[in-house]
């Protein structure tokens, strides 16, 4: 029924304002008036019945209470006339939104409409604002719903606008097969923010495309949309007070990121041949804004500070410390144009977005020009600041301060906790989940982003079969796992974490249908997690859903992840493997990364094999060359030794240039065994593995293995287990 949930959602959305106590009646034509093209959204997923009933238990995400009746059903083939009641509290509801826009819109749909104005005579009955509202309802407030269904009548209660609203996307779910069976739902949402991350710097989207994924979030309840409008890769917002910000710092002379990145990283004019980019006019903001208010989502602009802004200083170098085109990514907080410069973008931006919050980023800001530029320094000396990170800690809380006069409040990524938190910033924590505890005990409120669940831009299934990506995995399965409430905090400071968000960066998602591949399913997890309650998941049975709401949601036109062929886990991991070395004593010559500790001084003979992530916690990391000696214990004869390493270049980590593997029978004089050489370009994309063993005939108790880092700037070393047979 692919013109199901966008007209409804126009419906909830479009009420107007009552006298007190005045009830509306609106009669309009119902659910089953809309088609169901076997290619479309009304298609059963696979295993259904096509004439099969639906009923609660096929909803994303799961209600919170709900009991079937018996083996009665609707049938919405039958169903013609709907009613509407708007009372109580919902009369006064403020926003400006015409009935009239909604019927004219009905009308224009090419069936015949028939209703009545007695409630009694109606399929569908809706009642906005009335008192019939358990507790589950009032606990969630406005976006709370009960659904009643019967053989001869539908009727929904809800508190406001935005519960009868969830209500009918709960009720399009289940009428996919044209019957619904008879059931009650009681729902409310566990937590008041549920959103995704749109990243539109690196790869623009259209407004249709965010209107597509708005059509989809509303089908899962989730209610926030993060725009990431600026970045290094492109400035997408149209902003008077600097041009040259869509003139020039919107556009580069390559499509694909990865393109550009490989090369000089420059910038180029809108009229140049082969231009890639694009901007959102403000009439594409409004417009975006406006659907999404149809569809209950907030759509949340971040305009990035003071890192990531190489495409600023491109287009105005005078916002550097160095006053220098392409000569750094910060910008310069001791120079007062900077903060002209973000008062003036800020000042359009929030005219637009009527959101309670603006994203300010904060993350990865290198502050490496700041230590040696004489406005920096100037400003650190007046303000009493001891270090870089006071002084982006100074330039946020200016920032905060200047949008808390405008009414807004500033959400940052974790950084923002460096040289101390603005006193009323919301922290979105996505390097693990430390930043928000820390956050969540200091009283700031807290939104759950840890890239070990919550970003999409991860291979989601075997990298082999998958396109390429940034690197990690992040199965459906692990994003479901993900529990946002930290273990041993008291009710209070829980009490600030808001949610928890989905991010898709698109540094190799260039096409907008690889981008719903990347987001579908992971989601509709992001979705369940945020609205249904910890106790209610079953991984096993959402799995079932989800293949379900797959093939729905690709009958609507959305490409998913096909999740019915998941390859799963590398199937070394599965196992354990035992040898001569199992458990053996391990002695690090170099130290491995504190950052990736796997499971410390026992990672290299525990006898567990690393799956598709070095971040899986079984690969150990290393920022140098890896050397480490295993003794054996005794002498014993040996006839092979050797290691395991990965690369995947798009996310810095390297084949060893080679590896040298020396024995010992005191474990003072060393004798060379042999070198393995890499024999793979570390230019290479994608994902993989390489062993460096060699077959031996050795009579030792110690064996050493040495490997040589890629001499790559950056470049990360991963081994999982040192084998001796």
């Amino acid at each position: 029924m692919k013109f199901l949930f966008p007209v409804f959602a126009r419906f909830l959305s479009c009420m107007s304002r009552p006298a007190a106590g005045y009830s509306i009646l609106f009669i309009v034509c119902a659910l089953c008036l809309l088609p169901v093209p076997a290619s479309s959204a009304g298609m059963p997923a696979s295993g259904e019945d096509a004439h099969a009933p639906l009923g609660p238990d096929v909803i994303i995400p799961v209600p919170a209470r709900y009991e079937i009746s018996g083996d009665g059903v609707f049938d919405m083939d039958g169903c013609r006339t709907f009613h509407m009641k708007i009372s109580g509290p919902a009369a006064y509801d403020s926003r400006d939104i015409a009935v009239s826009d909604l019927v004219s819109e009905l009308l224009s749909l090419p069936y015949s409409l028939s209703g009545t104005d007695a409630a009694s005579k109606a399929d569908i009955l809706i009642n906005v604002g009335g008192r019939r509202h358990s507790k589950t309802m009032l606990s969630g407030q406005d976006e709370s719903y009960r659904l009643s269904v019967s053989p001869d009548r539908i009727r929904i209660d809800a508190p406001g606008f935005s519960g009868a609203f969830y209500a009918i996307q709960s009720l399009v779910q289940m009428a996919r097969n044209g019957k619904v069976r008879c059931c009650v739902i009681e729902d409310t949402p566990r937590f008041v923010y549920r959103g995704l991350h749109f990243d539109v710097s690196r790869h623009f989207r259209s407004k249709e495309f965010l209107m597509k994924q708005m059509d989809a979030m509303a089908l899962l309840k989730l209610n926030r949309m993060h725009l990431h409008l600026t970045d290094g890769a492109g400035w997408r917002i149209e902003t008077e007070s600097w041009p040259r910000l869509t003139e020039f710092a919107a556009w580069r002379p390559y499509r694909r990121w990865t393109d550009w990145w490989a090369s000089d990283r420059h910038y180029c004019e809108a009229s140049a041949p082969g231009a890639y980019g694009g901007f959102y006019t403000k009439d594409d903001i409004r417009d975006i804004v406006a659907y999404a208010r149809k569809k209950h989502i907030e759509v949340i602009p971040e305009i990035e500070m003071p890192g990531h802004s190489e495409e600023v200083l491109a287009a105005y170098p005078e916002l550097s410390c160095t006053g220098e085109q392409y000569g750094g990514s910060d910008l310069c907080p001791g120079k007062e144009e900077t903060f002209r410069f973000l008062e003036d973008v800020l000042s359009e931006v929030i005219v637009l977005f009527p959101s309670e919050y603006v994203h300010i980023g904060g993350d990865e800001a290198s502050k490496q020009h700041w230590k040696t530029c004489p406005d920096c320094q100037r400003r650190m000396e007046e303000e009493g600041l001891a270090d870089v990170d006071e002084l982006q800690s100074y330039l946020i809380h200016r920032i905060e301060v200047f949008l808390n006069s405008k009414g807004k409040k500033i959400i940052g990524w974790d950084e923002i906790l460096q040289g101390g938190l603005a006193p009323n910033a919301t922290v979105m924590s996505w390097r693990g989940t430390e930043g928000g505890i820390e956050s969540l005990k200091s009283g700031h409120d807290v939104v759950m982003v840890p890239n070990g669940w919550c970003y999409l831009d991860y291979t989601q299934d075997a990298p082999f079969k998958e396109p390429v990506s940034i690197g990690g995995y992040v199965p459906l399965e692990k994003t479901y796992s993900y529990e946002p409430v930290p273990e041993g905090l008291t009710e209070d400071e829980t009490s600030h974490l808001l949610g928890i968000q989905g991010n898709l960066w698109t540094e190799y998602v260039t096409e907008d249908s690889h981008a719903e591949y990347m987001y579908y399913p992971r989601a509709f997890a992001i979705a369940e997690t945020g609205w249904s309650d910890a106790a209610d998941k079953d991984y096993g049975d959402f799995r079932r859903r989800a293949l379900e709401m797959s093939e729905m949601f690709a009958g609507m036109g959305y490409n998913t992840f096909d999740l019915a062929n998941e390859y799963g886990e590398r199937k070394e991991s599965l196992a354990p493997v035992s040898h001569l070395a199992s458990g053996c004593k391990v002695t690090y010559v170099m130290p491995y990364s504190s950052q990736y500790p796997a499971a410390g001084d026992a990672t290299l003979t525990d006898g567990v094999l690393g799956g598709w992530t070095y971040g899986d916690r079984k690969w150990q990391g290393f920022l140098s060359d890896a050397d480490a000696v295993v003794d054996l214990g005794e002498l014993k004869q040996i006839h092979y030794a050797g290691a395991s390493f990965m690369q995947q270049a798009s996310a810095w980590v390297y084949l060893p240039e080679k590896v040298e593997i020396l024995v010992s029978d005191d474990g003072q004089v060393y004798r060379s065994a042999g070198i393995v050489w890499r024999d793979m370009p570390d230019s290479v994309d994608g994902l993989y593995f390489k062993t460096y063993g060699l077959v031996l005939n050795e009579t030792c108790r110690y064996v050493r293995f040495r490997a040589e880092r890629s001499s790559k700037a950056g470049a990360w070393l991963f081994t999982d287990e040192l084998i001796i047979n």
